[in-house]
């Protein structure tokens, strides 16, 4: 395979698994096409998120939450840096999890959210769409498991009532003194597979076997789907986290905010996070390790725990 896939999801599953796989096993990456997220709904999400950003920054503030490492609510620009970058990455986001029932034990790993309260229909907005980027991650998932050789329905029980998050990113024009710094650093993600709005605005790049950075590029509306480390590890890396980032435009698009809406689709917390058997030969086997302890280690690596 030469070039990262693009497969349309209104197709039934077998006859995209294979390409799919593929591509996620040569380059990380994938573009998903017909994904069945509402466009009303995402237009919707991207005035509610750019209102957001647009508040006052006293506001804003009000939001970031102590000792949550950035789980809920705001996280203000200039906070979150790459693994072993020496610099911050040139970003502010928000980060909406997952809403549990009162007394559920898994309550124990994921903070409530919270709203602003200056914009009263952010919260049903971002309800919606993280039910609807969930249902897409499911599809998608089900595909890979096919790819895998392995049941259509076998990721179910692995991510119900996962750690998932939906982050609102924008990234304001580029200040002429960041010179060092870019948009987000060269990074791998941590979570199981990541589905992101907003790629085909210029600066998403992987880097490739050959050492080579791609330009990750989906037509409007399509998402960038990547593996994150968690399901590379379980796959024995068969399916690979790629290094990826998003670098500062020139000219025009430097003076221009981008935003973006990634989510984290992740594994249920208390999941362990073993190599399947099937991948194990010629593969990379890594110890067993539950899915939350693996994502704490990696948060403080990236200063947000």
């Amino acid at each position: 395979m030469t070039e990262i896939a693009s497969v349309s999801l209104s197709r039934p599953l077998a006859e995209f698994s294979r390409e799919l796989g593929q591509s996620f096993e040569e380059f990380g990456f994938a573009i998903v096409r017909d994904h069945g997220i509402p466009a009303e709904l995402i237009a919707r999400a991207e005035e509610d998120s750019k209102a957001f950003f647009a508040l006052p920054e006293a506001v804003k503030l009000q939001y970031k939450i102590p000792g949550q490492a950035g789980a809920r609510g705001y996280t203000p620009f200039g906070t979150e840096r790459a693994k072993d970058a020496a610099v911050h990455d040139l970003k502010e986001f928000w980060h909406v999890g997952r809403t549990l029932e009162p007394g559920d034990p898994l309550a124990a790993f994921m903070p409530a959210n919270v709203w602003p309260e200056e914009l009263p229909d952010f919260r049903p907005t971002f309800e919606a769409l993280f039910a609807a980027f969930e249902a897409t991650g499911l599809r998608i998932l089900q595909a890979i498991a096919l790819h895998l050789g392995l049941e259509r329905d076998f990721f179910a029980a692995t991510v119900e009532k996962g750690n998932s998050v939906l982050r609102l990113l924008h990234y304001p024009p580029v200040p002429p003194e960041a010179e060092g710094a870019v948009r987000a650093a060269a990074h791998e993600d941590i979570n199981t597979i990541t589905l992101l709005l907003g790629a085909e605005e210029a600066g998403l790049e992987l880097l490739d076997k050959g050492g080579r950075w791609r330009p990750v590029s989906p037509p409007p509306g399509a998402l960038a789907v990547n593996i994150g480390d968690m399901l590379q590890r379980l796959t024995a890396h068969r399916l690979r986290s790629t290094t990826h980032r998003v670098v500062n435009p020139t000219g025009e698009a430097a003076r221009r905010a981008r935003y973006s809406m990634p989510f984290f689709l992740h594994f249920r917390s208390d999941f362990l996070i073993e190599p399947l058997q099937s991948c194990r030969e010629g593969g990379v086997v890594e110890p067993t390790v539950t899915a939350d302890e693996y994502l704490q280690q990696r948060l403080r690596e990236i200063n947000l725990a």
